[in-house]
């Protein structure tokens, strides 16, 4: 069709799908994790998926110039491929499933609600990135701050991932601990420092560092709330809690861009990157103070 709708149409569906897949996938980990060594299968999880955030643009592009299609039809095949692979995991255990019902429907809700340790982690994601979008204006950085042009540009979108990559490989090796709890907070403040930088900086290559920075600090913090909301959840529960940290990652990845758009309309992009790296820390000693459970957690096993 000419109107673009069946575009929208195959959107919609890989949407529909995603929303399935993600809290899935997470709920699935600790059952293929051996005991004790989640926080490094976690790490591994985290690297994988920024190696593929690097390198999927460029293979993406290699496969267009061969063909328009063919990267959707690379999709295609990694995605059945995966399908495969995924239907060969044989689990240890198995969670006891009730029969589906409206309460059920919001029992996800109801567990983060009244578990203080998964809604601070959960709520702490939210607010941090909801005032920490920086890198969504990064296009404006490239060309009316740094005045570097495109390749700035694509350079500094790859170097959070980059970070994060570098970050995962050392705690895969290196586990966090102990005083885990309040290593992910000092992440959250690091990434607020960084995004400080960031906003200050005057040359190409100490913002490519700065969001170097921030792509490892917020690895730190990702994978200790990951690996804490997965010990603190019954099997039962993680497929639903994994449901509920999904509509908050998405509403603050999404909201923080818009966030951080409209403060650099009224008051310019640095102000605006500044004022959410301010933001990030302030929420993080916030944090602190209003879920002192979360500064308890020692080890993450």
């Amino acid at each position: 069709m000419g109107d673009g709708s069946g575009d929208l149409r195959g959107l919609a569906i890989l949407g529909f799908a995603g929303a399935f897949e993600s809290p899935a996938s997470s709920a699935l980990l600790p059952g293929v994790a051996p005991d004790r060594t989640l926080q490094r299968a976690t790490a591994m999880a985290t690297g994988t998926r920024q190696f593929a955030t690097i390198t999927g643009p460029a293979l993406g592009g290699l496969a267009y110039a061969f063909a328009p299609g063919a990267p959707y039809g690379v999709m295609a095949l990694c995605s059945l491929l995966a399908v495969v692979l995924v239907g060969a995991i044989e689990l240890e255990r198995s969670a006891e499933s009730e029969p589906p019902n409206l309460a059920e429907l919001f029992a996800g809700l109801a567990f983060v609600r009244s578990n203080p340790a998964i809604l601070g982690t959960i709520s702490l994601d939210l607010f941090a990135v909801l005032l920490g979008g920086a890198t969504a204006l990064l296009p404006i950085y490239a060309k009316d701050i740094l005045h570097a042009g495109p390749w700035a540009l694509g350079v500094m979108r790859a170097a959070p991932a980059v970070g994060a990559l570098l970050m995962t490989a050392v705690i895969a090796r290196h586990p966090i601990a102990p005083r885990a709890g309040l290593r992910m907070f000092q992440a959250v403040i690091a990434f607020g420092l960084a995004t400080i930088v960031f906003a200050l900086s005057q040359t190409v290559w100490l913002s490519i560092a700065a969001l170097m920075a921030m792509g490892a600090a917020d690895t730190i913090s990702v994978i200790v709330r990951v690996a804490l909301a997965q010990l603190a959840t019954p099997d039962a529960m993680r497929g639903r809690v994994g449901a509920v940290n999904l509509l908050f990652i998405n509403a603050s990845n999404q909201l923080g861009e818009f966030e951080s758009g409209m403060v650099a309309g009224l008051l310019g992009a640095m102000p605006a990157a500044l004022l959410g790296g301010i933001g990030t820390i302030a929420v993080a000693l916030l944090w602190m103070k209003l879920f002192p459970i979360l500064r308890q957690v020692d080890r993450l096993e």
